[in-house]
């Protein structure tokens, strides 16, 4: 198997192959015309994302089955939009408004008569819109209407399921594009930055460019006809994942190739022992990281499922653009591309005493304490850990309240608060009406509407239960859990987004404890074949998980008191750990690999400070330009996203500056030679090339 990895790693550097003179022109050729024929495909990515009742529930929950059952009461699936009015003349206002909202609803149906409160201050207005028409749409018209309409004095806000799922459309409409010019900007600046040339910063940049496309291309149709599950949410990941891992890679092979300009004349020989040496290394952190996010196949909710999958592929394709295209641009354009710093052949390659080395012979002074203060520090910050609020509610999922919360804050004011977003209750017609009695006995329970739907076949009931509570509090999911106790005798099911967000959250707390050790397990194995040792990648891993847990407490310090966010989302925990593993894993990769390679031709100890000298640079660029690229994610609307983005980019910045710096290297000099056991680096066959 290993041998099987290190001859894919080093294929693109064979003399014969890749490493010629011609292979460059091939190799662009290719890609110019895979890009041209298949560019098409890229733009259709948005006709396959799933946004569905189902996408991001839990698989098999109950809440879902119910959304499945639903599909079965009427061929127009109806989403109701809820009409908010309060203030003086908000009836008038309501009943005028009721004549105007008819156009909007599909055959056979109407507007609701407008619903007083009890405590007489507002009224409520209820439009059933077609589910299988554009909602988002016809809600946005609503809103017009209703605020062209608007007397002064009069308050109106449009919420409901249609007005939640049109709100919730509105943080991803435009999401792909927008992530993907911020992303692109961010990297562009780091490579000038990194770079200061004019113009080697458009190479990885272009090659990014066709890992995007190939990505986008390979992912619609996987979606389209093998099934794979893609979401908004994933979509929108993937861009920056795609950029962030690909300027990763980029930085890596561009620094080994720097390196061998300055010891060979000729160019295409510098590549291909630029690709030789850097080929493992990058293909074990792509393996490392698309198996890490396949593992997410494991997890139950749908969303988790499509962000592990699609980024699988993201992953392959970036790693297939770096080692072919950016090559291809590099040993083309020849060396002036690096101007004004142009490596010449038989210059030095740095300076004697650059700043990672000073940092090295710190760190060798005395490693113990190194680790033990680097360790210590990692874990003052996981202590932040332990005091995280869980969950978030509708009106806590997004930084700007959308009008959707606004109307649910005034129904809860004025009304039961589950009226807007009752719970559903499917049930055996012949069972009906004992279902409604158990339902309406339950503690929580506000009423059981009396008109009910029924399939075309007369076999099933869809009853309606408005709940005391709002719908995503902890007091609704207590009563959903107690419907659920009373109407499962019957062999009834309950959903409705309270359900969801109860079997959500359940999901969560299982896919923690089910995909986390598969992960480990994986992350494990793929360091035991690369470095042959059983203690390095033992405590390799152990540092991650350390970093992940202080990322996961210094970013709740960040969204309690800077951000001002009222809790973590559920998903949060298992996306963040297994992003998290996979990348900071990905930066011992690079290092170790290093370091295992100047091992064999200077020994322990000044293999481990060569390593770190060598590798400092591009590694510390590499981790600023990937957290940068996540950090994009904090200026969205919706927390979830923001918190993943803030959480991601925290923990890659603990890994580059104080994990991959300090703790790592310091392990390995106080351990010695141990750190390799029971293995040891075996014998360089070719010194000249592992210089």
């Amino acid at each position: 198997m290993r041998a099987l990895l290190q001859r894919v790693a080093l294929a693109p550097g064979e003399r014969r192959g890749w490493g010629s003179p011609l292979w460059g022109t091939l190799v662009l050729a290719a890609w110019l015309i895979l890009a041209v024929a298949l560019g098409p495909l890229a733009g259709k990515l948005g006709d396959v994302e799933e946004s569905g009742p189902n996408a991001f529930l839990p698989r098999g929950a109950e809440s879902a089955r119910v959304n499945t059952e639903l599909e079965k009461f009427r061929t127009d699936t109806l989403m109701p939009a809820v009409v908010v009015y309060t203030g003086e003349g908000a009836k008038g206002t309501a009943e005028r408004d009721r004549d105007a909202f008819a156009r909007y609803v599909p055959a056979g149906q109407r507007v609701s008569q407008p619903i007083p409160s009890e405590d007489g201050e507002a009224v409520m207005t209820v439009v059933p819109l077609d589910g299988e028409d554009d909602v988002t749409d016809k809600v946005d018209e609503l809103r017009k209407v209703a605020g062209a309409h608007a007397p002064p004095g009069v308050n109106i806000a449009v919420g409901g399921p249609a007005g939640s799922l049109t709100d919730s459309v509105a943080v991803f409409d435009g999401l792909d594009t927008t992530l993907l010019l911020a992303t692109a900007l961010v990297v562009a600046v780091l490579l000038l930055l990194t770079y200061r040339s004019p113009v080697l910063w458009l190479l990885p940049l272009l090659s990014v460019g066709f890992a995007a496309v190939l990505t986008q291309v390979a992912t619609y149709l996987l979606a389209k006809h093998a099934g794979l599950p893609v979401d908004p949410q994933s979509a929108g990941v993937l861009m920056v994942l795609v950029f962030g891992v690909g300027t990763d890679y980029a930085l890596l092979l561009i620094a080994r190739y720097r390196e061998e300009l300055h010891r060979h004349e000729d160019r295409h020989a510098a590549m291909r022992i630029a690709l030789r040496r850097s080929g493992p290394a990058i293909l074990a952190s792509a393996a490392t990281i698309a198996v890490g996010l396949s593992c997410l196949a494991f997890a139950d909710i749908n969303s988790s499922r499509s962000l592990g999958l699609v980024g699988a592929i993201g992953v392959v394709c970036a790693l297939l653009a770096m080692v072919t295209v950016l090559p291809a641009l590099l040993v083309i354009t020849g060396r002036w591309v690096f101007w004004p710093f142009v490596p010449r052949h038989g210059t030095p390659v740095r300076a004697p005493r650059a700043i990672w080395s000073r940092i090295g012979s710190a760190v060798a002074l005395r490693p113990r304490w190194s680790w033990l203060l680097s360790a210590a520090v990692t874990a003052a910050l996981a202590l932040s850990a332990a005091g995280i609020s869980m969950g978030l509610t509708q009106a806590e999922l997004f930084q700007d309240k959308p009008e959707s919360v606004a109307a649910q804050e005034r129904i809860s004011a004025h009304y039961p608060s589950g009226a807007s977003d009752p719970a559903d209750i499917v049930t055996r017609t012949d069972r009906a009406s004992e279902v409604t009695a158990a339902a309406a006995a339950v503690d929580g329970v506000a009423r059981v509407e009396t008109a009910a739907d029924r399939t075309p076949d007369g076999e099933l009931t869809a009853l309606t239960v408005v709940l005391r509570d709002a719908p995503d509090s902890q007091a609704a999911k207590n009563t959903i859990d107690a419907l659920r106790d009373a109407v499962h005798p019957m062999a009834a099911l309950v959903g409705g987004t309270t359900a969801e967000n109860l079997d959500t959250q359940r999901a969560a707390d299982r896919d923690l404890t089910t995909v986390v050790p598969i992960v480990l397990l994986v992350v494990l194995a793929v360091l035991i074949v690369l470095l042959r040792a059983l203690i390095a990648p033992l405590l390799l891993l152990a540092t991650v998980v350390l970093s992940f847990v202080a990322a996961l407490g210094a970013s709740n310090l960040l969204f309690e008191h800077v951000l001002g966010f009222a809790g973590v989302d559920w998903s949060i925990p298992l996306l963040g750990f297994v992003f998290l593993v996979a990348l900071g894993i990905d930066y011992n990769i690079f290092l170790m690999h290093r370091v295992k390679e100047e091992t064999r031709r200077l020994g322990h100890e000044r293999g481990v400070l060569e390593g770190l000298t060598t590798t400092g640079g591009v590694i510390t660029s590499a981790g600023v330009v990937l957290a940068a690229t996540f950090a994009i994610f904090a200026g969205l609307p919706l927390v979830t996203m923001a918190q993943m983005g803030v959480l991601v980019g925290v923990g890659v910045l603990l890994d580059t500056f104080l994990v991959r710096t300090i703790l790592v290297p310091a392990l390995a000099l106080d351990l010695g030679r141990w750190f390799w056991w029971p293995g040891r680096p075996a014998e360089s066959p070719s010194p000249h090339e592992a210089v």
